[in-house]
């Protein structure tokens, strides 16, 4: 099973394809095609499976997820922390249905 960590969009392209996000300091390219066009802007919550956003959520819930993650990640050394963030991109549940 995935947990999607939300993540806090930093950029986005000038042909809204693609964003940058930042999850815990770790900044890294996201697909936007899989929202509406334009839904997502510069400072939204979003969650993010297999490199795709796949909603933008409220700040107020991604803010109370990210202070749970938060107290996860503490109890892990930097190694396990870069792991476990990274790891949301590398998902083995990979189909959509």
């Amino acid at each position: 099973m995935c947990l999607s960590i939300p993540s806090k969009v930093v950029e986005i392209s000038d042909d809204n394809l693609m964003c940058v996000v930042d999850t815990f300091g770790v900044k890294r390219e996201a697909n936007l095609m899989m929202v509406a066009d334009d839904e997502v802007k510069v400072g939204d919550y979003v969650l993010i499976h297999i490199g795709f956003v796949m909603s933008k959520i409220d700040e107020e819930e991604a803010l109370a997820s990210i202070d749970t993650y938060r107290e996860i990640l503490e109890a892990l050394d930097e190694e396990e922390r870069q792991k476990a963030i990274l790891d949301d991109d590398n998902c083995e549940n990979r189909s959509i249905e």
